[in-house]
């Protein structure tokens, strides 16, 4: 899309329909991280077991990651616009049926319709986002986007604990819905619909793109609890293998693919792709990590370990809003790159902690991850859109956002495997399983020198998780100085011609 397109939005319109955009998109970031705050509530007064529990949690990432691709292809065919009000609409009414679910099978069924919400709404967020803004605007654009979203991560456990705290846990799912419903209500009255031309529909390629999705993100989930011997671990993995070479068999023969596979041609988007792989992945272990250390190692309770995040939050604001003025002077790869080093300075000091720091380092990494992110992230994604055809604007989109969630779920999976090994390995033999099993259970036993042992142990466990953390932010940066063109405008620069019709409707 070009300027004059964006031009048919009125100025103050248009930061209008960002707010939209990004409340959208913070109702579904907050509402995973106060899922986590609620779950001891939601175990004792559904009597859930652990494996209810973990599919309570599961079942929303499952469905997901499995549809987002579809939901791009969707909205580009179908209008982003409707798509997400539809998103908005479903994900409210799923938020009711998930807050007065009175056993865990409605609780899951309640998680399985608000993924699909969730996976409405997300891709066409960032797609509404690029057809409403022009070349000038679009990063300042792409930053508050991103800058809310991470917001939301922070400030979700803050949230739902204060919510806890005067309510039942239904009301972290009861908060959706008038959120949910105002959406809605300023989409229809602010945004115009805008859609790609005309294509002939992908069924193969669809139903091959969400088994291959689903089980990939399955064979991460199941890797950490059963292994890679274990036979349901490896049928998950075959499928996965099969399914995804077969959907990318598909899209490199048919005329009318879902996903257009030519655009990891272009160094811009396969650059920023892997960067973003590889930040995400380092980014994702993190919370998991860090709040275990906060609580057990450092003794923080829940709410004060929720605040400690307070340094990132404030650091990603403010060079959010430093990286979207710089890279329209500079262009997105020095600004990537440069994040990308400050988010790997960032692990290497975590990597540094231990049983008797203080609050200062922590705090320091941590507003050291937030600079770096709010550097890095608006910019590499900024640079992937910039790649994409403006008729592609929703798979495009959906494709930051598989790209995003791959990279966190492997990071979760794998830094925490890298985690609960070292941490086992440093535990002594003759500590009781529960004690090697986790540092929770080692706690739980009330002995003072198995817990000083305990928290030494994850403390060396931490080391190696952050290390692979740093080097992987590294390596991301590498990624970037190689493969990414340096481009100061945003969004289909190389295709102005193709842009999509704005339909106009209200």
């Amino acid at each position: 899309m070009d300027s004059s397109e964006s031009s048919a939005v009125g100025s103050s319109r248009r930061w209008l329909i960002l707010v939209v955009l990004c409340l959208s998109s913070l109702v579904l970031v907050i509402d995973n991280m106060v899922l986590t705050v609620a779950i001891p509530q939601i175990a004792t007064d559904l009597h859930a077991d652990a494996q209810q529990i973990q599919w309570i949690i599961d079942a929303y990432l499952l469905v997901f990651a499995g549809l987002l691709l579809t939901s791009g292809s969707l909205s580009d065919r179908f209008g982003r616009r409707l798509i997400m009000v539809i998103g908005l609409a479903l994900f409210g009414g799923a938020s009711l049926l998930a807050a007065y679910a009175g056993s865990p099978e409605m609780l899951i069924a309640g998680r399985v319709l608000m993924g699909i919400g969730g996976v409405l709404i997300m891709p066409s967020t960032l797609s509404i986002l690029i057809t409403v803004f022009d070349d000038r605007e679009r990063p300042k654009a792409i930053a508050a986007w991103s800058a809310v979203a991470t917001l939301g991560m922070v400030g979700g456990p803050v949230l739902g604990g204060a919510l806890l705290n005067h309510f039942w846990w239904g009301s972290v799912f009861v908060m959706n819905v008038p959120i949910a419903g105002l959406a809605i209500v300023a989409a229809l009255v602010l945004m115009p619909e805008s859609r790609g031309p005309w294509r002939k529909p992908d069924l193969p390629g669809t139903v091959l793109s969400i088994v291959g999705m689903t089980a990939l993100v399955w064979t991460i989930i199941v890797v950490p609890q059963r292994g890679w011997s274990d036979s349901a671990t490896l049928a998950a993995a075959a499928v996965t293998v099969a399914a995804l070479c077969g959907f990318v068999i598909r899209e490199l023969r048919t005329d009318s693919p879902m996903v257009p596979l030519h655009l990891f041609g272009n160094r811009t988007f396969t650059g920023s792709s892997f960067s973003l792989v590889l930040v995400t992945f380092a980014n994702g272990g993190l919370v998991l990590v860090l709040t275990q250390y906060l609580q057990f190692v450092l003794g923080y309770s829940p709410m004060r370990t929720a605040l400690a995040f307070t340094p990132m939050a404030i650091a990603l604001l403010a060079f959010n809003a430093l990286g979207a003025s710089v890279v329209g002077k500079l262009g997105a790869k020095p600004v990537t790159v440069a994040g990308l080093v400050v988010v790997a300075g960032g692990f290497g000091v975590l990597a540094t902690l231990n049983a008797g720091t203080g609050f200062w380092l922590p705090a320091m990494a941590m507003a050291l991850l937030g600079a770096g992110a709010g550097l890095a992230m608006p910019a590499a994604i900024g640079a992937l859109m910039s790649a994409v055809p403006a008729e592609h604007a929703g798979v495009g989109s959906a494709l930051n956002d598989t790209i995003q969630q791959t990279g966190g779920a492997l990071g979760v999976a794998v830094l925490g495997a890298i985690l609960a090994g070292a941490y086992s390995g440093a535990m002594p033999d003759a500590a009781p399983a529960s004690a090697r099993e986790s540092i929770a259970g080692a706690l739980g036993l009330g002995d003072p020198h198995l817990a000083g042992l305990a928290r030494d142990a994850f403390s060396s466990g931490m080391h190696a998780a952050f290390a692979v953390g740093a080097v992987s932010a590294v390596v991301a940066a590498l990624v970037a100085v190689f493969l990414m063109r340096n481009v100061k405008e945003t969004v289909g620069q190389q295709d102005p011609g193709t842009a999509e019709e704005l339909v106009g409707t209200r």
